[in-house]
């Protein structure tokens, strides 16, 4: 049964991409506006005495109309194979070999943060997200076929959301929309976000519907491109996310690799630390209770559990 749905996505994400990749800014977004519009119409009218009746049953038939189509357009892949079944040994993430890959990709980080561009401040600045972009559609190609046999994506649908001033609010980074096929990221986010943002959206795309999953190929993607903006931002990621696993058994040890950060890494994470900083409050927390309901609602562990992307991390790098 989920085989068909993976056809059923590739033939739809085809026709979705034909259909809006010419238009210059995200459509999806355009049809959320207006179903929000239309369910912000609906519940006045449900008030209304007069128009009450008509008014819920217009609003439970468009309520169910979207559910149907998210459904059969990208619900089924939850069911999809994990990608852990896929990988040898499928041993637990232990928390040494969590550590030791960190020292390693702290090195990478070093490396890689030396041959990017920074702005007048010393941050890490992106000059040609275009180029970017291209480089994860390449990549898609590139992914082993025991992991991925999806289909790459030929069209670049990657759009800056129109959201983008509400989403800093909101700890959302990015976002597939599987009614357009598009792929939505956040443009005012500091920089060191963006490309593997990117690449973890473009994952939804190839049909990885998992959260962590869609990071892990999204890693596959980065981590040996020659774009070094694509390489930097997803090593940054990666020992972002070993920190975060490896915080709560050692915070010492997370403590002295944060110290050894370059000067120049040490810049970026402060201003990403002053970005989320500036934009934390109700809406962060609103927004990232309902994440987690929506993960847990669809087979998945909660927004700020890294174990299933390190699980999958350690026993590839094994």
């Amino acid at each position: 049964m989920v085989v068909f749905f993976e056809w059923l996505f590739e033939w739809q994400k085809k026709i979705h991409q034909l259909l809006f990749s010419w238009v210059p800014f995200s459509f999806g977004d355009l049809i959320y506006i207006l179903l929000g519009i239309f369910l912000l119409y609906s519940l006045i009218l449900c008030f209304k005495k007069k128009s009450r009746n008509k008014a819920v049953l217009k609003l439970l038939a468009v309520i169910n109309i979207f559910y149907f189509i998210y459904q059969i357009f990208w619900g089924m892949l939850y069911f999809q194979t994990p990608i852990i079944k896929k990988l040898s040994g499928q041993k637990e993430p232990e928390i040494n070999k969590a550590k030791t890959l960190a020292l390693r990709y702290l090195e990478k980080c070093k490396a890689t943060r030396e041959s990017v561009q920074e702005d007048k401040n010393g941050i890490f600045i992106i000059t040609d997200l275009k180029s970017i972009q291209t480089e994860i559609m390449h990549q898609q190609a590139l992914l082993p076929k025991y992991i991925s046999d999806k289909r790459a994506t030929e069209v670049n649908t990657f759009k800056p959301s129109l959201f983008k001033a509400v989403m800093n609010f909101t700890g959302i980074l990015g976002y597939y929309n599987p009614f357009t096929a598009e792929a939505q990221y956040n443009s005012q986010l500091p920089h060191t976000f963006i490309p593997f943002t990117s690449a973890h959206e473009s994952s939804h795309q190839l049909g990885f519907a998992r959260e962590q999953e869609a990071n892990f190929i999204g890693y596959l993607m980065g981590v040996n491109s020659k774009n070094k903006d694509l390489r930097y931002s997803t090593e940054y990621f990666t020992l972002k996310s070993l920190l975060r696993f490896i915080i709560e058994e050692d915070p010492e040890f997370v403590k002295s690799v944060l110290n050894q950060y370059s000067p120049a890494m040490k810049r970026d994470r402060m201003y990403e630390r002053s970005f989320i900083l500036r934009h934390q409050g109700w809406l962060d927390d609103f927004f990232g209770f309902t994440n987690n309901l929506f993960l847990q609602s669809n087979q998945q562990e909660g927004a700020v559990t890294y174990s299933y992307f390190i699980d999958l991390l350690l026993n590839y790098e094994k």
